[in-house]
């Protein structure tokens, strides 16, 4: 398992060099340990990999669902090179080591070590690892489109790093893309263009205010917005003729992203009125919906039993699993790992934490297969 995690770790899976390596990298290890799998490649270097180990049985199976990208290192020095998978102080360092191929080397070495025990199982096991959940759900979407030939599991379990905690709901995302337009002149004569970056203040001063018109969830809280990204400006001497903001709202469970759309466009319209010259324009550049799991359905109640957790959890992060909810099944998120090493330098996973992660994966597997 830590020499999967640290091969994992090698194979470089940024969005600028895809996820083949890594799928590659499964596909060999779960064909060394006897379990169907194949890969699903498309473009020049994205793809899945799906395993499934079949059986006699007529019960219900189990779903695993992994990412295989990872964000980049940063710009910031790490102690231990980000892509070498370097084992030190009862610790795996680099990308992915948490988010999230930590937990992925443990449920695949769960699955491994149940089909090697020789266990009859009555259910088949799934596993799938996508690619582009960092960034543009590619893979997910692509395996999602057609699940006819699963049937319908008992459950699907992502395994992101939780630190054991068990999630049943998490927010969603919506990403748009806010554009304003000026005209452009030389700057020795700025009076005679219209300014985009000026145009954007405007903007922003009326996201600060901007409030999402949806009831507070008991857990997740209110639905946020926040301004991430900026662009504007082409030399200093150019009164800028374009400007665009990168906006990041966090939705709730039964949310409508099309009514949160329609919201900001009246604020644009409304500006377009009361401001000279204004114009602006807004575009969707991602949206995933927020997942809820009843936490007291038979499945949660019978997982968190094995995994020895008391009660569920919700997260303001965002996984794959909303694009799952389509099975009608309960999801449950649950894996080893602390969420406040994602994305961070020198990202780390223990392999005490490893070890733990993958026999109580290995538990579930055996309660609810055998």
């Amino acid at each position: 398992m830590n020499d999967l995690l640290r091969q994992l770790i090698r194979a470089r899976s940024t969005l600028d060099a895809g996820e083949r390596a890594a799928a590659e990298v499964i596909a060999n290890y779960f064909k060394r340990h006897g379990v169907d799998c194949r890969t699903d490649s498309w473009d020049a270097n994205r793809a899945n990999v799906i395993a499934h180990v079949k059986s006699a049985g007529t019960r219900p199976g189990l779903l695993f669902v992994c990412h295989l990208d990872v964000v980049g290192p940063g710009e910031d020095p790490w102690t231990h090179p980000a892509f070498e998978g370097r084992e030190a102080d009862g610790k795996i360092y680099g990308r992915g080591a948490v988010d999230m191929k930590g937990p992925t080397a443990a449920a695949i070495a769960a699955i491994c070590e149940t089909v090697a025990s020789g266990v009859e199982l009555q259910g088949d096991i799934v596993f799938a690892a996508t690619a582009g959940e960092e960034t543009d759900s590619a893979g997910i979407e692509r395996f999602a489109a057609d699940l006819s030939w699963l049937g319908k599991p008992a459950g699907v379990i992502v395994p992101e790093p939780t630190d054991f905690a068990v999630i049943t709901a998490h927010r969603g995302l919506f990403w748009l893309e806010i554009t304003t337009k000026g005209r452009a002149v030389h700057s020795s004569v700025p009076q005679r263009g219209v300014n985009a970056i000026q145009s954007m203040r405007r903007v922003l001063e009326e996201l600060e205010r901007y409030e999402v018109d949806f009831e507070p969830h008991p857990d997740l809280g209110k639905c946020s917005v926040s301004v991430n990204t900026i662009r504007g400006g082409e030399a200093m001497n150019i009164v800028p003729d374009r400007c665009a903001i990168g906006v990041d709202i966090r939705t709730l469970p039964g949310q409508n992203c099309d009514a949160i759309r329609y919201d900001l466009e009246r604020l644009l319209a409304r500006l377009t009125a009361e401001v000279p010259h204004f114009q602006a324009a807004i575009s969707v550049q991602r949206s995933v919906g927020a997942m809820e799991t009843d936490p007291n359905c038979e499945f949660v109640k019978a997982f968190c039993s094995v995994v020895d957790v008391d009660q569920t959890n919700a997260v303001g992060f965002t996984t794959d699993a909303p694009h799952l909810t389509s099975l009608g099944v309960p999801i449950v998120i649950y894996g080893p790992g602390k969420p406040n090493q994602c994305h961070q330098v020198d990202e780390h996973i223990a392999v005490v934490d490893l070890e733990r992660g993958r026999a109580y994966f290995q538990d579930v597997l055996l309660r609810f297969l055998t």
